[in-house]
């Protein structure tokens, strides 16, 4: 069963370091074996945002939970945000119409035939 780590927050300071290691984060997630991808959302008014990372299981979210750049990263997260919530879900199934690209599979696509 595939999961996703919904990442929420709301940008504070962001210097150097955390674009040094944002970049590197980004790069270790997609490296990490049962990555599936991303998707990335910003409210209207800018301040919130949201990167839901999909992955095949719980070896793979956990793996990259404990990737050393991504633990180096949560520990400063006070400097660069002004708040996070994350929501961990497991994922049931996934389906649409076709006409949006996705990196998910369609549970339903066996039944359309």
């Amino acid at each position: 069963m595939m999961l996703s780590a919904a990442f929420i927050f709301v940008d504070g300071t962001l210097d150097e370091e955390f674009f040094r290691l944002d970049s590197q984060i980004e790069k270790a997630a997609k490296a990490t074996d049962g990555y599936l991808g991303v998707e990335r959302w910003v409210e209207p008014d800018g301040k919130k945002r949201n990167s839901t990372y999909y992955w095949r299981d719980d070896a793979a979210l956990k793996a990259f939970a404990n990737n050393s750049t991504h633990l180096e990263a949560k520990r400063q997260y006070q400097k660069w945000y002004d708040g996070f919530h994350v929501v961990i879900s497991r994922i049931e199934k996934t389906y649409g119409d076709g006409a949006l690209e996705t990196f998910l599979p369609d549970s339903r696509a066996k039944f359309r035939q």
